[in-house]
Order: C-alpha cells, then structure tokens, then sequence
C-alpha cells in the first residue's frame, strides 16, 4: 500500500467518524457523513502528496532534519 492511498484511508476513515458525530448531534445523519467523508478525502488527498524531487530541496531537507 503506497503512502497516498495510506494517507486517502485515513482521511476518509476519520471524515466518516466526524460526520457520524455531526450527524448524531443534529439529527441529519446523511447530509453530515457525506460532508464528513467529502473533507476526510481532500485532507488525505493534501497529506499523500509527493514533494518535488529536487537536489536543493533534498539538500535542505536533510540539513533541517539534523537539527
């Protein structure tokens, strides 16, 4: 399983969880786990994506990584 689809799972998992909550909550359980599952797929569409490959990047990533 690639990191993207990791990233895609989770997302719609927690949206389905949230909107189950909201559902709960105001009574309109359809309307709320739609929109619940519709933000969990753009937040793991955001979190799975690749970052270019570029030597600068790459360089200055690792130098973060040691401080």
């Amino acid at each position: 399983m690639g990191r993207k689809s990791r990233y895609a799972g989770l997302g719609i998992a927690l949206g389905a969880a949230l909107g189950t909550v909201a559902g709960v909550m105001t009574g309109n359980m359809g309307v709320w786990l739609a929109v619940g599952v519709a933000i969990g797929v753009a937040l793991g569409h955001a979190y799975g994506r690749k970052t270019p490959d570029c030597s600068e990047c790459t360089a200055t990533d690792r130098a973060h990584e040691t401080k």
